[in-house]
């Protein structure tokens, strides 16, 4: 039997495309763009909103931008955060 990858140590291109297939992920990107209840966008939506927060052409330039992947890291911790997987971060 293989062994699973825990989510956290894929690759962050591979993160990305999960996020944006993810119905939980789609629906936090709904409430962000148009601030309300609105529920799920679509999955090509919510991979544009990844690409547009991070500031990259494609996902995968995740793997070798610095400062997307921080990016990334970030939106991520926003979402777990969204999601009550963590605290939600305090901001000043």
């Amino acid at each position: 039997m293989p062994v699973r990858t825990p989510f956290r140590d894929l690759p962050l291109p591979q993160q990305a495309g999960m996020m944006a297939c993810e119905e939980h992920f789609r629906t936090f990107v709904g409430n962000r763009i148009f601030r309300d209840n609105h529920g799920p966008v679509q999955e090509g939506a919510a991979a544009e909103y990844i690409r547009g927060w991070c500031g990259v052409r494609s996902r995968r330039d995740l793997a070798t931008d610095p400062r997307a992947a921080e990016r990334f890291e970030t939106l991520r911790t926003e979402y777990d955060a969204w999601r009550g997987r963590i605290p939600r971060p305090n901001r000043r």
